[in-house]
């Protein structure tokens, strides 16, 4: 047996290492199989080709381009008025049309007015067929969607492939999903390679945006903390520490200003200030921030000799990601002679604190021989250390590596997993902070079409937050249909199809809600077996409740073989992953024990028959005992009998006490 060498323990550690993404919703796990090892082993990545080629990106630049280069036909003028990033004034001119027609559409719906939207819709497809690929970005949602069109996938694919081709963004998103579904994964991973790439291209060097919030509106509390600009309680204490001098809440401050974080609107002027104010008090984050800020002129004219100052002074107070900074501006040569020697030097003191940013670039300069030996092998080692730290720029190089298949079988189903996770996170992902805002200030409608336009995007969050609003509101959500408010078969038709997009990407809430909706037959045909398999999907997500469905449905053979060995292990699988379940669990276990020995009894008939007898009982309890006039009868009612019950007991008991009296006046104990 041959010695494990640095490459076999390099990928073995990709095996057992679990890549956590603090910034994104789920972490990703890179597992390789035996035989990508063997083709690791047979090619080593030093010797490949590949990783010289021209499509390798450099370090990038300090050109800090306005969003609408990175997403043209951008929602973000409807929403933000910042005066530099919405989009150019020739592009507004020559889309006002679209930009009019999107803005009717986004009215209609936060009004509930589906004449208005009827109307809007139609504007959108006027300009959809003059050419405007924006509109036909639009015009493809609606009918994806059923959007007042009607629904008609291969309608929605053309115009979005027109779109693509003028180049919406939004559309190219939407077809790499769909290929994805499609496994025509070829096609998928062309598509975010570029997305990814674009992507990368907008993050800041020091920080990567956090344009995305991915907030689950409906995962318990989340929906009672979700912000709502200033007006959110634990904004304004922030604020009023900041305002108090706490250098820590001034650049919290600052950031939710500069990003615009939580309802709130980009503000750099505002950030700028909070910023100044946290270094005067000797913050050194935002030391690094102000240097990021001149050497992009971000609000200001760009200055790369202050730039460097601000990162010298971070770097004074021991704030080691600092030095990242500076080896970038070394080996760009902004601001200093370029220096290939002290640009690595810088990168290495930053690493050594595991700063994320300075494995990343430590790992460019090793995978470009940028100053050192091209080595491909030592650059995947700093990737996977840069992505352990939660970089999104990291896991895009490591999905170029899937995808060129450096030092290895290329495998396009990881690359365009980790593709994927880069390129959500794009500037158009800032639609969900939209969405959180318009949800947070009770405008249903226009956080359900958001929600509605980013989960045909691809965006799992967005997924499950738009088919949560849909079950949760009804006919409150402003759901629009095909001619009108959605029907209730409409609206379950669209939940359900919206929580199977989110099972497919890992949601066990969403797969089990999926395998309700068969089961009961909410918003599709009744379907055991349907309702079986989502439910293994959530089982094989650790989803207790799934586990308890199972256990029930192998008790009754309902969708599965009849099986009480089966039962009875899914009931106790239940019981070991969610303890709390000990009450219903110990049901279920009494129940079939039951059956097991007691097969044709009285009992298990009677426990049978519980099913069919609870919704007639409900329906009773529903239609007869809680219609209003009735309630307040059946409560008088009850009122009287409780009232004239206390006072025969009174009677009864003062009877017994003086009959109970012996002549010497003493009191013995009454007999009943």
């Amino acid at each position: 047996m041959r010695p494990l060498t640095a490459l076999k323990l390099f990928f073995l550690l990709l095996i057992i290492s679990s890549l956590s993404i603090p910034l994104l919703a789920n972490p990703i796990f890179v597992v390789l199989s035996n035989e990508e090892l063997k083709e690791a082993v047979a090619h080593p990545p030093g010797d490949d080709a590949a990783a010289s080629d021209g499509e390798w990106d450099d370090l990038g630049a300090f050109d800090m381009k306005p969003d609408y280069e990175f997403d043209r036909g951008s929602w973000r003028p409807l929403f933000e008025d910042d005066g530099q990033t919405s989009a150019a004034p020739e592009e507004e001119t020559a889309n006002s049309d679209y930009y009019s027609a999107l803005s009717k559409i986004i009215a209609s719906v936060g009004a509930g007015d589906p004449r208005a939207m009827d109307e809007a819709s139609s504007d959108i497809e006027a300009a959809a067929l003059s050419g405007n690929p924006h509109a036909q970005s639009i015009l493809g949602f609606l009918h994806s969607t059923g959007l007042m069109r009607a629904r008609d996938g291969a309608k929605a694919l053309i115009y979005h492939h027109f779109a693509a081709e003028g180049g919406n963004v939004q559309s190219k998103l939407v077809l790499a999903y769909t290929y994805f579904r499609q496994e025509m994964y070829e096609k998928a991973v062309a598509l975010y390679a570029e997305l990814a790439e674009l992507a990368v291209n907008s993050f800041m060097i020091s920080k990567d945006s956090s344009l995305m919030e991915p907030v689950r509106i409906h995962s318990g509390t989340e929906e009672t903390k979700l912000a709502k600009g200033e007006e959110d309680e634990e904004f304004q204490i922030m604020e009023y520490e900041a305002d108090r001098g706490n250098a820590e809440a001034m650049y919290h401050v600052g950031l939710f200003h500069f990003y615009g974080l939580r309802g709130l609107r980009r503000d750099h002027k505002k950030a700028f200030s909070w910023f100044l104010k946290a270094v005067e008090k000797g913050e050194p984050k935002s030391m690094e921030i102000l240097a990021e800020i001149y050497a992009r002129g971000i609000g200001v004219d760009r200055n790369y000799t202050k730039a460097l100052e601000w990162l010298q002074r971070a770097t004074k107070l021991n704030y080691f990601s600092a030095y990242n900074g500076m080896g970038y501006l070394y080996v760009k040569g902004y601001g200093v002679e370029k220096n290939l020697t002290k640009a690595k030097e810088y990168f290495k003191l930053a690493s050594e604190k595991k700063d994320a940013g300075g494995l990343y670039n430590l790992g460019i300069m090793y995978l470009k021989g940028i100053g050192v030996k091209k080595d491909a092998e030592t650059a995947s080692q700093y990737f996977v250390l840069s992505a352990n730290k939660g970089l999104p720029k990291a896991f895009y190089q490591l999905a170029k590596i899937f995808h060129k298949g450096i030092g290895m079988k290329p495998n396009l189903a990881k690359a365009i997993t980790l593709y994927k996770l880069v390129a959500e996170r794009g500037p158009w992902s800032s639609m969900s902070r939209w969405a959180l805002e318009s949800y947070a200030k009770g405008d249903l409608g226009k956080a359900l079409l958001l929600y509605l336009r980013m989960a045909e995007l691809g965006f799992e969050v967005a997924q499950s937050n738009a088919a949560w609003i849909l079950d949760k509101y009804g006919d409150r959500s402003m759901c629009m249909g095909e001619a009108g408010f959605c029907t209730d078969t409409e609206r379950y038709q669209r939940a359900h199809v919206l929580w199977w997009q989110a099972s497919e990407q890992g949601n066990e809430h969403a797969a089990l809600l999926i395998g309700d909706a068969y089961y009961y037959g909410r918003g599709t045909e009744r379907d055991y077996i349907r309702a079986a398999e989502a439910y293994m999907q959530a089982k094989s997500q650790a989803n207790a409740q799934a586990m308890f469905n199972l256990g029930y449905m192998y008790e009754h053979g309902e969708g599965l073989p009849l099986d009480l060995h089966l039962a009875k292990r899914n009931y106790d699988e239940a019981l070991e992953i969610d303890p709390s379940a000990k009450f219903p669990v110990t049901l279920a276990l009494a129940s079939l024990w039951l059956r097991m020995n007691f097969a044709n009894s009285f009992m298990v008939d009677l426990i049978d028959s519980l099913p069919y007898a609870y919704p007639k009982v409900e329906a009773w309890v529903e239609t007869v005992l809680l219609e209003e006039g009735n309630v307040t009868i059946l409560t008088l009612c009850a009122c009287l009998v409780a009232v004239l019950f206390l006072r025969e007991r009174q009677r009864r008991h003062a009877g017994n006490r003086v009959g109970a009296q012996n002549p010497m006046g003493q009191v013995e104990p009454a007999m009943f």
